[in-house]
This record gives C-alpha cells, sequence and structure tokens, in this order.
C-alpha cells in the first residue's frame, strides 16, 4: 500500500496558518483533541506545528503566558518544514518516521499540500495487515525458504476451505527459513490443517486464539 492510500486529503484536513497567533493554533488543537497541525502559506506547506513547538517555544521565550500565545505567530515555531512525503512512498517506510511524530505532509512536486498522513492512520493499518480488529485464530510457523512456499501454503488452506484473515512473513532468521503468522478464521479442522501443514515442511510454533 502506498502512502496516499492512506492519505486524509486537504478539504478534510485542520491546518494553522503560518502567520496566525498560537493562541488560534492551540485553540483548534484543544478543540479537535490532536497533537500537530500542518502549516500552510496559501496554499504552500511551510512545515508543523505541534504541542511540543508551543510548550518549548514558550518555556525559551522568557515571556509571559498570555504573551507568548497572543504576539507569537504559527511559523515561529513551526518544524518539520523540509519533512514531507510525495505520496507514492510505501506506508510501512512512515512508521519510524511517525513513532514519535503526530503526522506527516503530502505535497506534490511544487510544494503544494495535498494533504496528510498521520501515526494513528499508519497504525490503524497495520492492525487491519495483522487482522488485529477480528476474531480468529493466528498460526504462527516457518517455512524453509525456497520458491513457491507460499503458494503451497495457499493450495494447502484452499484445500481446506480455510479464510485467511491476514497473511504476514517476516525477514528470514537465517539464510534458509521464514517466519510467517497467518490468522485464519475459527473453525473446527485447526488440527488437521496445522497437521497438514507440517506434513508439506511447515514447522508450527504457536496457535493463538484471539
Amino acid at each position: 500500500m502506498f502512502v496516499k492510500n492512506i492519505m486524509i486529503p486537504k478539504h478534510e484536513c485542520i491546518i494553522a496558518h503560518a502567520d496566525e497567533t498560537l493562541n488560534d493554533a492551540l485553540d483548534r488543537l484543544e478543540k479537535h483533541q490532536i497533537d500537530g497541525l500542518p502549516v500552510l502559506n496559501g496554499d504552500k506547506y511551510v512545515g508543523v506545528i505541534t504541542r511540543f513547538n508551543i510548550y518549548e517555544g514558550f518555556f525559551h521565550s522568557g515571556k509571559q503566558k498570555d504573551d507568548y500565545l497572543t504576539f507569537t505567530i504559527v511559523s515561529d515555531v513551526t518544524s518539520h518544514g523540509d519533512k514531507f512525503l510525495l505520496g507514492g512512498e510505501l506506508f510501512e517506510k512512515t512508521l519510524l518516521d511517525l513513532k514519535d511524530f503526530p503526522l506527516l505532509a503530502i505535497v506534490d512536486d511544487h510544494n503544494t499540500f495535498q494533504g496528510v498522513v498521520t501515526r494513528s492512520d499508519v497504525l490503524s493499518s497495520f492492525e487491519s495487515a495483522f487482522g488485529v480488529n477480528r476474531p480468529g485464530v493466528r498460526i504462527a510457523f516457518t517455512s524453509i525458504e525456497t520458491e513457491g512456499r507460499i503458494a503451497r501454503l495457499s493450495e494447502i488452506a484452499h484445500q481446506f476451505h480455510e479464510h485467511i484473515i491476514s497473511l504476514v512473513t517476516f525477514d528470514e532468521t537465517d539464510k534458509l527459513v521464514r517466519r510467517i503468522v497467518m490468522k485464519i478464521e475459527k473453525k473446527d479442522n485447526i488440527s488437521r490443517f496445522t497437521k497438514k501443514l507440517e506434513e508439506h515442511g511447515f514447522r508450527i510454533l504457536s496457535i493463538q486464539e484471539d
């Protein structure tokens, strides 16, 4: 999946303008209970303002709180002006960037703001990939890293009429073995299904209902 597939488009975004006061931006953050806002100058992306930016700026300002919030403009404490996406990136590559930051902006080739990707949206996409919110049985196993193993796994699942909720493979633990986690709907044939997997060289590590 690409970043643009989980982007919140511009017309749905809550934004801040570069020349408005911190009071205005903070009111918007509080009203919508969010941690950050993309900052625009016209339709051009300038950066992001966060609660942390505001509080840190106040700490170093030496001003009274009311004066600081009333007379400081958003662009004075904006960050991440050079940190943005173009929409064609794989969404999973944004996870580290968003680990400690609430959002990343998406812009076009002319730095015109297109929308945002939030940490919450990326985490939700990962949850969906793992089938977190759907009940089922999660089977973790390893497989010899040879051509056609995933296809063989699918054939066995089809043979047992298993409905696969999610299927995730991990980097090989060594040069020959790959870890796989598959979540399927709960049925009364799990033991027969896993036995068949083992007959075909898949080594079961754990079976967990959730």
